[in-house]
This record gives structure tokens, sequence and C-alpha cells, in this order.
């Protein structure tokens, strides 16, 4: 399988993280570096080989990532801009951007654009489950980067400009919305949401009494009404019944 190079440009480094666990779970690209540090990333692409694909935030402090893909774009063969900003699609066509991902993207739609980037491709694999994780900052520790692994997340529950993640050590506060988390946890079956302030990982459900559900932590949860139905449908695959006599 041929493998295409590609480097990641952002000056997040909870952002470039989970980038380069998205880069990984795609069997045909070869990260190669990543740089938080554009200018940086201008000096070495100047003077290297001709690479495959660049992946590159646009609103970076000092200089734009549309001001990094004019200087670099003769090197490059694909060019993907990463934002969180949807006003730059004409610079970004006018730079013969090859796709513009909003963010937050989930996996799948990281996998999908990188499969009409390289149509030839064959996109029928499995993700790679190793990159089963990401970064974010805890609000409540200093704006500390944390580790998150999926299959820890608990809940999270949305309060007000933010949400609270609760895992089995500790609750992560950061500036999300439920709706930008039900993007990133698309991906993974293992989540549903129960209401409107809260999604719940359901390997973590202990039991559930009428519509009252109990995590792990103790944490309890009520089923909203239009979640029901769903989540009824979820027990009713799940469970094992026996003898009522």
């Amino acid at each position: 399988m041929k493998k295409y190079n590609c480097i990641i440009i952002d000056d997040e480094p909870y952002a470039v993280a989970r980038l380069e666990n998205y880069v990984k779970s795609i069997p045909y690209l070869n990260h190669m570096k990543s740089y938080t540090e554009p200018m940086q990333a201008i000096a070495d692409l100047t003077i290297a080989d001709p690479l495959d694909l660049v992946l590159v935030d646009i609103r970076m402090p000092l200089i734009t990532g549309l001001d990094v893909s004019r200087k670099i774009r003769s090197k490059v063969d694909k060019l993907i801009f990463t934002t969180a900003y949807s006003e730059y699609g004409y610079e970004a066509f006018e730079l013969e951007a090859d796709a513009y991902l909003l963010k937050p993207y989930t996996l799948s739609k990281f996998a999908a654009t990188i499969a009409k980037v390289f149509p030839n491709e064959k996109t029928n694999y499995q993700f790679n489950m190793e990159a089963d994780y990401f970064f974010t900052k805890n609000n409540d520790d200093g704006y500390k980067i944390v580790k998150i692994k999926y299959s820890e997340i608990i809940a999270v529950e949305s309060k007000q400009n933010y949400v609270i993640i609760h895992t089995p050590v500790q609750k992560i506060k950061t500036h999300l919305s439920l709706t930008e988390m039900a993007k990133i946890l698309e991906p993974f079956p293992s989540f549903a949401q129960l209401q409107r302030s809260f999604i719940v990982g359901l390997d973590h459900i202990v039991f559930v009494y009428g519509n009252t559900v109990r995590m792990t932590t103790g944490l309890e949860i009520t089923v909203g009404d239009y979640y029901r139905k769903n989540f009824n449908d979820f027990l009713a695959n799940k469970m094992i019944k026996g003898r009522t006599t």
C-alpha cells in the first residue's frame, strides 16, 4: 500500500494530538511531523522535498494558516484547512485547497474527507482504535491539557457555555458545547444522549430503575421524554429475558 506523507500545522497542542490520532487511524497516511510554530514549518518545508499532504489550522498567532499555505503551496500536493471558523471558504478556494474541515469534526468526518482527497485508495478499513483518546483543557485545573480515553467517559454534562466530562478519577470542565461533544463522540456507538444536558457512556451504566439511570460513580440521570424510545430500544436489544415464574 502506498503511504502518503503528511504534516500537521496547528498552534494548539491538544488539537495537534487529536489530529495525530486521526491520521494514525488511516492506514495509507504516514504522519511525519507536527508543528505548533508555523514559522518553523515554513522554514522546514521551503527546503524539504515535496510533500503529499498538509493539514493546517487557519487562525494562529503571528501568521495565519492562509499565509502559511501561500508560502508552501508549491511544495504540497494536497492541502486541507482545519478551522473552527467558516468564513475562510473563499480564501481556501483561491489557494486551491483540497478540503476544508470545520472544527469540531469527528473521526468519521475526517476519514471521509481523506477518502475524497485520495479517491484511489481503499476506504473499507477499520479505524485504529489504539487512537481511542483525545486531549482537552481542564479549566478547573489551571487549563492543564489532559488526556481522556473515550472508554473512560462516564458522562458528559452540559453547563451553560461549557461541559463537565465525568470519568472514574476526575471531572474535567472544558469550554465545549454538548453539541460539539456529540460530534466528537459520534464514531463511537457506546454513547447515547439521555436528556438535553447529558450524554452517557453506555458501558458505565450500573442499573436502570424506571426512567432513572445510575452510573458507576453513583451519578443518576433521568431519561428525557424525547430520548426515551431510543434508550428503551437499546435496553431491549441488550436484555436477556429470564422466566417470570
